[in-house]
């Protein structure tokens, strides 16, 4: 069953990123000052006395900013009002109603779905601080305090015991819903690619660099499986940008959203050089040990000859040799060219991430690489292969007991992961090898 969806609206600057933080339990938008931070839809779900729901933050409405992505900002959050359930309307305690605020009570007043009137910054919780906003017209406010956490238990009740609530059942599956998050470089066309797999303008899209500055989850299904994509902030180097700025954040959301993901895409320009920047992101994701497939985005705009994909398929190998697992598809989010075989090739490399070898196979396969290639000798004590077993997925772990694990030479164990690569299909996966001495528990 789908969970009830709850978008949080206002004005700039009323605390919706900080209660949507507060309900959700962790720092998930950004909470800055600074009017106009957040300007994607921002998704996350959320749990209150067993029921389970979604809750929606969005960029403040206000026609009389000079933000440039205002029209953009109130067209994401439209499409979030239009989906949603239940809308909460956040107001400031502290300002009275603004003009502002009467403009987003115009629009809601349109829609036919229950409006929750909140009313924020009430430290004191001085409650003669709500009676201005029953003007607005959707009945009794509720005072409340974010930063004191002050009077959410009641917003949350009243959410629940809402119509859309009723006859649901108290959900606690867990949810087996495959992450996606997309990385790379600020315009290397992570969004639009994000809004071609979607098919449709779910996140803001712009030629301007970095206009994409939280982690926004998008569900979508493909294939009747449960998806998740993660559109992130573009990644600078940390030297060039400013301690504690907006954008500061935005990278560590995006570092946190390569954590949680159970498979990366990492976009590369390809009208551009590959940096330092492009290998130290790909280097992230897999010093993680995350599945990944690059992206090598904008082909359409690189002059081609008969070579042109080799030079870059060898450049690519250079560059990323300490993850030759990688798979690779040349892309144009602009034109679409290629963007269909991105899903398959997601579903290929999570079930290569997924992969359980049997103990038979495993061991097989070690003991034709041992007759290929015997194991090293070091002060005329040599390495005996006792069996191998798989211990974990996500990424593929496998545990070798040995006579002594200290004869182990990083070589050998190039050597038998590539014999393992070779041997089964583990493309786009990183995947683990750990000697253990044969006394130690398995």
């Amino acid at each position: 069953m789908k969970k009830p969806l709850i978008a949080i609206v206002g004005r700039p600057n009323t605390g919706k990123s900080t209660f949507f933080n507060k309900i959700c339990g962790k720092r998930i938008s950004i909470i800055n000052d600074q009017p106009g931070v957040t300007r994607d839809r921002i998704y996350a779900d959320a749990e209150w006395c067993g029921y389970n729901f979604t809750l929606v933050d969005t960029g403040g409405l206000d026609s009389k900013s000079d933000d440039i992505f205002q029209k953009t900002i109130k067209s994401q959050a439209q499409i979030a009002i239009d989906l949603a359930d239940i809308i909460i309307f956040m107001v400031d305690g502290r300002e009275g109603v603004t003009p502002a605020d009467e403009e987003v009570a115009y629009l809601l007043r349109k829609t036919r779905k229950k409006i929750i009137l909140v009313v924020n910054k009430l430290d004191k919780f001085e409650i003669e601080n709500t009676f201005d906003f029953y003007k607005l017209g959707f009945g009794t406010p509720f005072p409340i305090s974010c930063e004191q956490s002050k009077g959410l238990g009641e917003v949350l009740d009243e959410i629940i015991n809402s119509e859309v609530f009723k006859n649901r059942n108290i959900q606690s599956n867990e949810d087996k819903t495959i992450k996606i998050a997309v990385v790379g470089r600020p315009n290397a066309g992570k969004s639009s690619i994000v809004n071609k797999i979607l098919g449709e303008e779910r996140v803001v899209v712009s030629d301007i660099a970095g206009t994409t500055r939280d982690a926004i989850d998008t569900h979508f299904k493909y294939n009747n499986k449960d998806f998740i994509i993660i559109d992130t902030a573009g990644m600078r180097r940390q030297r060039n940008i400013e301690r504690e700025s907006v954008e500061s954040y935005s990278v560590i959301r995006s570092m946190e959203a390569i954590k949680r993901a159970d498979i990366v895409l990492i976009v590369f320009n390809s009208n551009d050089e590959i940096s330092e920047q492009d290998v130290r992101i790909a280097g992230y994701v897999h010093e993680e040990g995350k599945p990944s497939i690059i992206l090598m985005n904008k082909w359409d705009l690189v002059e081609k000859d008969g070579h042109t994909i080799n030079e870059f398929k060898s450049l690519l190998n250079q560059k990323l040799s300490f993850m030759s697992y990688y798979k690779e598809i040349f892309i144009s989010a602009l034109s679409g060219k290629r963007i269909e075989r991105i899903m398959p090739t997601i579903l290929e490399v999570y079930d290569n991430n997924t992969r359980r070898i049997s103990t038979g196979i495993l061991n097989e396969v070690i003991q034709k690489a041992i007759l290929t290639q015997e194991p090293p000798t070091k002060k005329g004590k040599k390495m005996k292969i006792l069996y191998a077993t798989q211990a974990e997925i996500s990424p593929p772990t496998f545990v070798i007991f040995v006579n002594d694990a200290s004869l182990v030479h990083f070589s050998y164990q190039r050597f038998l992961e590539n014999r393992l690569r070779d041997a089964i299909n583990f493309d786009g996966t990183p995947i683990k090898i750990i000697f253990k001495n044969r006394k130690e528990k398995e």
